[in-house]
């Protein structure tokens, strides 16, 4: 069955940097659209980073030009690499796969498979 097992995230002070993985297993991830979202305290889940199958990307406002969003088809991994943190990028972040294969939608009804979340903690 499908699976999305997330590592990385942890505390950092503003301006750092950390990389999120999600190791995939039950489908072939780069036929897929994949997604990061993050849930901050109190808030409505939104989506951050979205790569279609074609490797075209979107991006919500409040992170272009920090964050990158990328698929290793070999080992079956999507990333999400984070930098010059800021501390409203506290939350916890979720690996999402699509139901299709080309959505960009930044919006979680377009996708049918989560991981578990992991935190993400940043400190001015």
């Amino acid at each position: 069955q499908v699976q999305l097992v997330q590592s990385g995230g942890g505390s950092v002070q503003a301006g750092g940097s950390l990389r999120l993985s999600c190791q995939a297993s039950g489908f072939p991830i780069s036929i897929y659209s994949m997604a990061w979202f993050r849930q901050g305290a109190g808030k409505e889940r939104e989506g951050v980073a979205a790569l279609a199958s074609n490797d075209e990307t979107a991006y919500a406002g409040s992170v272009k030009g920090r964050f990158t969003i990328s698929r290793d088809g070999a080992k079956s991994t999507l990333y999400l690499q984070m930098n010059d943190l800021k501390v409203e990028d506290t939350g916890v972040y979720f690996c999402a796969k699509a139901r299709g294969s080309w959505t960009l939608n930044l919006g979680p009804g377009s996708y049918d498979s989560w991981g578990q979340g992991t935190q993400v903690t940043v400190s001015s």
